[in-house]
C-alpha cells in the first residue's frame, strides 16, 4: 500500500477540533510552538467553549488550520506511521504540505500564512468580494457563464474541487450576475459563501506581491516528499519554483481534481492507493472518493484513526 497525505484548508476548523487527540504531545508541542511564533495562545482558540468568530477570522484560521495539520501529521509520524509517498494540501493547505516535508520550517510558515492572510484580507475591502459554489454543472459552461457575467468585473472559477462542485469568485456583484446565470444553464444550486475574501482569482494579485515579497526572506528547502501545487498540478523541488508557485497561487484557481488524480495515478509519485486527509475533518475526503473512487479514503481527525490506518497498510 502506498501512502498519499492530503491537507486541508480554510472551511475545515472549529471549536474542539483537536479534542480528538487529548493531550499528544506532538499535538501540544506543535501548538506551543506556533503560539510562539505568533505570540498568541492557538490551543485556547479551538478550546471547548472558545469563541467561533474568532477562529473564523481569516488572519487566526489559516496560522490554526496549518498548526493542526502539521500537529496531526507529526502526531502520526512520533506513533511510529508511515511517510507518504507524495502530499498535496487544498490552498491553504499547500503550505501545510510544505511544512510537514520540511520544506518550510514550522515557525516560518505559520508567519507566512499570518501574513498572507492579511495581505488577502486587505486586498479587497470587506463587502466588495464574494464567493460561491455551483452544483451541478459542467466546468467549462461554468467558466463559459464567468466570462459572460464579468461585464468588466472580475468573477471566475476558482475552485475545481469535483465532478459537479466548482468555486467562483470575483467581485460581489459579478459573482451574482454568474450565479443567475449558471441557474439558467441548468446549475441544481449556486450557493453564496460565508466568506469576506474572493480567494484565487485575480483581485488577489496585490496580496500575492505582499507574499512574493515576504517570501524573498524565507528559506526554502527540497521537500522530503513530492508536494503537488494547487496552480500547476506539479511537485517542484527547485526554491524558486516552490515560491513561485505559492505566489500564483493566491490568484490562479486551485486543481484539486487533477492534483487527487494526479496522486491515484503515480504522476508524480508511486501512485498512492491510501490518500489520507490529515487535519480536522474529513471534507476532503468527501470531494475525494468521487475523484478517485479506486483508492482507500482515511481521515485522521483523532488517535483512534493511527491504528486503523496502520491496519490498513
Amino acid at each position: 500500500m502506498a501512502l498519499a497525505f492530503v491537507f486541508p484548508g480554510q472551511g475545515s476548523q472549529s471549536i474542539g477540533m483537536m479534542k480528538g487527540f487529548g493531550d499528544d504531545a506532538s499535538v501540544r508541542q506543535t501548538f506551543q510552538e506556533a503560539s510562539d511564533a505568533l505570540g498568541q495562545d492557538l490551543w485556547a482558540m479551538v478550546a471547548e467553549g472558545a469563541d467561533v468568530a474568532v477562529i473564523n477570522a481569516t488572519v487566526n484560521t489559516q496560522p490554526l488550520m496549518l498548526t493542526a495539520g502539521v500537529a496531526v501529521f507529526r502526531a502520526w509520524r512520533a506513533a511510529g506511521g508511515a511517510a507518504p509517498v507524495v502530499a498535496a494540501g487544498h490552498s491553504l493547505g499547500e503550505y501545510t504540505a510544505l511544512a510537514a516535508a520540511g520544506s518550510i520550517a514550522f515557525a516560518d510558515a505559520v508567519k507566512l500564512v499570518r501574513l498572507r492572510a492579511e495581505a488577502m484580507q486587505s486586498a479587497v475591502p470587506e463587502g466588495q468580494g464574494a464567493m460561491a459554489a455551483i452544483l451541478g454543472l459542467p466546468d467549462d459552461v461554468i467558466v463559459a457563464a464567468c466570462a459572460e457575467a464579468a461585464q468588466g468585473d472580475v468573477v471566475e472559477a476558482v475552485n475545481f474541487n469535483s465532478a459537479g462542485q466548482v468555486v467562483i469568485a470575483g467581485s460581489k456583484d459579478a459573482v451574482e450576475r454568474a450565479m443567475a446565470l449558471c441557474k439558467e444553464k441548468g446549475a441544481k444550486r449556486a450557493l453564496p459563501l460565508p466568506v469576506s475574501v474572493p480567494s484565487h482569482c485575480a483581485l488577489m494579485k496585490p496580496a500575492a506581491e505582499k507574499l512574493a515579497a515576504a517570501l524573498e526572506h524565507i528559506h526554502v528547502g527540497v521537500p522530503e516528499f513530492p508536494v503537488i501545487h494547487n496552480a500547476d498540478v506539479a511537485a517542484y523541488t527547485d526554491p524558486a519554483q516552490i515560491k513561485d508557485a505559492l505566489v500564483r497561487q493566491l490568484y490562479r484557481p486551485v486543481r484539486w481534481v487533477e492534483s487527487v488524480q494526479k496522486i491515484a495515478a503515480g504522476g508524480v509519485a508511486e501512485g498512492a492507493n491510501v490518500i489520507t486527509e490529515c487535519g480536522p475533518g474529513k471534507i476532503l475526503v468527501g470531494l475525494n472518493k468521487r475523484i478517485a473512487d479506486g483508492a482507500q479514503h482515511v481521515a485522521l481527525t483523532d488517535a483512534a484513526a493511527f491504528d486503523a490506518l496502520k491496519a490498513l497498510l
